[in-house]
């Protein structure tokens, strides 16, 4: 009797399972989800030569393939995500950049249907509550301290879908918006931050818990005045982001945020703007323009690093290939650790029975040759 077609056992692949890497592992897809077994006579795809890991969680990202999530139409805000799924990320939550309060509300008003829809995992606000000393590739004019009734406003337009919002707590109103968010079940990031240690510190207490982009748009490291760094690094509450780009960090201090820090603590991002996947040129990152070239986006005034054009599977790559990492704790940061954050651990983030079928098949050299979301191949492999 011929066994279900909604069944395919992924076979022959090193599998990167919360154990560790299996070689020649059996990785079982049941329609949308993962499998303990399969029927006898299930189709078999083989893998062998490759690797085969979870799809891959963006906790922070502003687009790419040409489109913004904080501009353009719903279908522009499909096609980033279209993009970055090509990719390996299954599971993206779409940041916006400061602007004015009402269009921020509008914007998180059609975003939160995508939401909805299953398109996007939330929304990520980045700005407008973030300091003017740090503003990075935010437009200054603009930037506003952290009214906690104003921070309501934002959840309240996301209508149920804000994830995070990233703000400077050392500013007025800064902690009682972080219990504010930490009430409503929203993630508070300190970022874009001139915060000192203590400030840091209060701000964990109130509720913080993930430090956004670490090490960048914060004071740096200082013996006498240690400032933001540090706290976030020392205390097992906070997950820290790193865009392991090449250009936001250099691989020293990637490496010092694992040792302090801990595999489980950490979570790759791309920051991504949308020349990601698009290519060099001139964009808006809200009112700002922003040069692409050689794939490094700047501010056109100022010269800023204004996001990246970092896609997660080139995150990926660096992680092993040039920082020396092991696989698996890069599995970690780009899968499990941001899943768990975003409280979606028990569906997503690791190859086991249960959990959305998603998964990226990647060769030798760790490029992407398939990509598996919800059971569906949007990147189907093409094996010799």
């Amino acid at each position: 009797m011929a066994a279900s077609t909604e069944y395919t056992v992924l076979t022959g692949a090193t599998a990167v399972l919360p154990s560790g890497p299996v070689p020649d592992g059996r990785v079982v897809v049941a329609g949308e989800r993962f499998a303990e077994r399969a029927p006898e006579g299930a189709p078999e795809l083989d893998l062998s030569g490759h690797w085969l890991v979870p799809g891959f969680v963006d906790l922070h990202n502003h687009g790419g393939g040409g489109a913004a999530f904080g501009a353009g139409t719903a279908e522009d805000a499909l096609k980033a995500v279209r993009t970055h799924l090509e990719h390996g990320t299954t599971t993206l939550v779409a940041s916006t950049v400061t602007g004015e309060m009402d269009s921020l509300a509008e914007r998180a008003g059609l975003l939160s249907e995508l939401a909805e829809q299953g398109s996007i995992a939330g929304i990520h606000f980045e700005g407008p509550f973030i300091s003017p000393c740090r503003k990075g590739a935010h437009s200054e004019g603009l930037l506003r301290h952290p009214d906690p009734a104003e921070v309501r406003k934002l959840i309240d337009a996301a209508r149920g879908q804000a994830r995070m919002m990233t703000l400077a707590t050392e500013l007025p109103g800064g902690l009682d918006s972080v219990r504010l968010l930490a009430e409503q079940g929203v993630i508070a990031a300190v970022g874009h931050t001139d915060a000192t240690y203590e400030q840091t510190r209060e701000a964990i207490e109130a509720g913080a818990t993930v430090a956004t982009h670490l090490f960048n748009a914060m004071p740096p490291l200082g013996h006498r005045s240690p400032g933001p760094v540090p706290a976030l690094l020392e205390d097992e509450r906070v997950t820290v982001e790193l865009v392991n780009d090449g250009t936001h960090l250099h691989p020293a201090a990637l490496g010092l945020a694992f040792r302090h820090a801990g595999a489980d603590r950490v979570a790759f991002i791309t920051d991504a703007m949308d020349a990601a996947g698009f290519g060099d040129g001139r964009y808006l990152l809200g009112p700002l323009e922003v040069d692409v070239v050689d794939g490094v986006a700047r501010l056109t005034e100022g010269g800023s690093i204004a996001g990246s054009t970092l896609t997660m599977d080139r995150a990926f790559r660096r992680g092993v290939t040039v920082d020396g990492l092991p696989v698996e704790s890069v599995v970690r940061a780009v899968s499990t650790n941001p899943a768990r954050l975003l409280g979606l651990g028990d569906r997503i983030g690791s190859l086991e029975p249960g959990k959305d079928a998603d998964a990226v098949v990647l060769d030798a050299d760790f490029r992407v040759k398939g990509v598996l979301r919800k059971g569906a191949w949007v990147v189907a492999p093409e094996l010799s």
